[in-house]
Order: C-alpha cells, then sequence, then structure tokens
C-alpha cells in the first residue's frame, strides 16, 4: 500500500526526479516523458468516463487501473534485474493485452463497417474518446522511442497500441453504435 504523507517533496526543484528503481533522471528524459503522456491519458480518460456509463464505463475504469500499472511498469528500468529485488516489480502482462482485444472485438462485432474515415466527435463521450485516442497514440509514439534506447516490457508497447484501437471503437459505440459517426468528405469545402 502506498502512503502520502507529503505531497510535495522538494527533490525535483533542480529538474530531477526519481525512478522506480531510486535513479535520478532528468524530468525530460524519455522514461518520465513516456510515463508522463500514459498519466496524460489516464487524465483524460477520467473525464471521459463523466460521460459513461454501463459496461463501458466498467471497461473504462479497468482500462484507468491498467494505465497506472503501465506507468509503475515504465518507472521502474532494469527488466533484466527483476529478479534481484526483494519484490516484484509491477508488469503489464499480456493478458491485459489480450482483455482489451476482446473488448475491442466485441464492441467491434455491434457496429457497421466502416466506409469512410470519420470526424472525431459526435456525443460528448464519442468526442472524449477520441482525445483519449489521440493521446494514447502519442504515449506509444514516446514509448516506442524510450524501447529504441532502453529495455522495456514488450507488453507495454502491445498495450498502448490496442488501447488507441479501444479508444477508436468505443467512440464508434458512444455514437449510436455508429449511426452517428461524422463522416470524412474528402475535398468538401473546395
Amino acid at each position: 500500500m502506498v502512503v502520502l504523507n507529503k505531497i510535495y517533496t522538494k527533490t525535483g526543484d533542480q529538474g530531477q526526479t526519481s525512478l522506480g528503481n531510486g535513479t535520478r533522471v532528468e524530468k525530460h528524459s524519455l522514461r518520465v516523458n513516456a510515463y508522463g503522456t500514459v498519466d496524460e491519458t489516464n487524465a483524460t480518460l477520467g473525464l471521459a468516463r463523466l460521460y459513461a456509463s454501463g459496461d463501458l464505463e466498467k471497461q473504462m475504469a479497468n482500462i484507468q487501473n491498467d494505465l497506472f500499472d503501465l506507468g509503475a511498469d515504465l518507472c521502474r528500468p532494469d527488466m533484466t534485474k527483476d529478479s534481484e529485488v526483494e519484490y516484484q516489480p509491477l508488469r503489464v502482462t499480456p493478458a491485459q493485452v489480450l482483455r482489451l482485444e476482446s473488448e475491442i472485438d466485441v464492441m467491434n462485432d455491434a457496429l457497421e463497417p466502416l466506409r469512410s474515415f470519420i470526424l472525431p466527435g459526435g456525443s460528448s463521450l464519442a468526442a472524449h474518446m477520441h482525445l483519449c485516442r489521440t493521446v494514447s497514440r502519442r504515449a506509444e509514439r514516446v514509448t516506442v522511442e524510450l524501447a529504441g534506447h532502453e529495455n522495456i516490457n514488450p507488453a507495454v508497447t502491445k498495450y498502448l497500441n490496442r488501447l488507441s484501437d479501444w479508444f477508436f471503437v468505443a467512440g464508434r459505440i458512444a455514437n449510436d453504435g455508429g449511426k452517428a459517426d461524422i463522416l470524412w468528405v474528402p475535398g468538401a469545402n473546395r
């Protein structure tokens, strides 16, 4: 259990922060940028949940919890040394990726196939799902860049890749099962 008695510590006043293993790094490092953008994804999802209900809201709550797991995973480098620590660091699992895939499949089965790209918008929930989608794609890009420089859990990038798809399909569900999707009309304003 985490206990936070004091919110400010002043340890970051010089532009550095501590990772989960105690290593001090610059706040602009790729790793901090990656888990910070995951946190931003989580915050946008929290806003989107205000418009959701039922199973979709429950799934969104699960994703928010997963995103904390994912941030903790990214915050703890040196996966090769996980067996040497006194407790096992929290890592995203392939089962979490499979759960997202299953949810995407169930939602997508209820939708008509797309015959055009869609514009972000429609209902309030759909618009927020598209915002979540774009922020999660940014989190994925930063994490993939990090993976090009440091060892990270491959389930993290898979999860983020599926997550943006989940948000896209959930946005269509939120638009009356796709019936209220706003279709892109190429060159409409020429």
